[in-house]
């Protein structure tokens, strides 16, 4: 089975470009985050068309998430237990669509788009590290299943993994609280498999479309696949899609593909 993280950064935008891949790479299992879209403005149909089936998580025009399987999907979820609430000082916090999950071919899988941060000051921040702190609880839960999370982590887990840690568009990705909160994974019992396959320095899944940032090289690796030791186990290889950040209409974010063997 091949599976695939992607923030695509606006599904109606990206519509066309999106399915190519999968027919394309023959992914079978497609996170998606950053759809931007509520459900029924979602390309369902064109999606069905391809061969897959999909679950949507969208509220308005910011965040969503979604995951399109041709290899079954059933027991879809849009929130993960405890997952915490947002909202600006004065307003009601709302859970926002930043997680969802199905039952894909024997395997749990879960596309999650973490919080940013904005800034250090910023109540996002905290928001951030609450969300993944409640995420790693729960995950450590469904640590003795085929379980995969996938997304936008919006965390640099080294200096490895930024062009500049000084860059201050992403102060809140590089900050030890915030690499200790996704190192937590690793202490529930997830394996985070690109790094396995691929762990060549400065390899990026991220570039910002300001100040030239693709051209130059300057990115960010914060798109990962984080699999339980069951299926881990059955990991064969991983690509970065680099190429897909390449002309027109392209996401700022490139596709993280993982190929997973089927049991034996």
């Amino acid at each position: 089975m091949r599976i695939a993280t992607w923030n695509v950064n606006s599904i109606r935008a990206r519509q066309e470009r999106v399915l190519e891949w999968l027919q394309r790479s023959q992914t079978d299992v497609l996170a998606m985050q950053e759809i931007k879209c509520k459900p029924d403005q979602f390309p369902r149909e064109a999606f069905a068309d391809a061969g897959y089936e999909v679950a949507i998580h969208g509220l308005n025009q910011w965040n969503g998430v979604a995951i399109a399987s041709r290899v079954g999907l059933t027991d879809v979820v849009t929130q993960f237990p405890g997952q915490p609430a947002f909202g600006k000082p004065g307003s009601e916090p709302v859970v926002e669509a930043r997680a969802v999950g199905a039952a894909c071919g024997g395997v749990q899988v879960w596309s999650v788009y973490v919080p940013n941060g904005r800034g250090l000051d910023d109540p996002h921040y905290a928001y951030k590290l609450e969300f993944l702190r409640r995420l790693a609880e729960a995950a450590r839960t469904w640590a003795s299943q085929p379980t995969v999370l996938m997304g936008d982590w919006n965390v640099a887990p080294s200096s490895d993994d930024i062009w500049d840690e000084q860059d201050s568009e992403a102060a809140t990705h590089v900050t030890a609280e915030a690499r200790a909160a996704l190192s937590a994974f690793q202490d529930a019992g997830y394996e985070e498999l690109s790094r396995r396959f691929l762990p060549d320095p400065h390899t990026y899944t991220f570039w910002d479309y300001q100040q030239l940032r693709f051209p130059r090289a300057e990115g960010m690796r914060i798109d990962f696949v984080y699999a339980t030791d069951a299926l881990a186990a059955r990991a064969t290889g991983a690509q970065i899609i680099r190429e897909e950040r390449k002309g027109k209409g392209a996401s700022d974010h490139v596709p993280v593909v993982i190929d997973i063997a089927n049991e034996s």
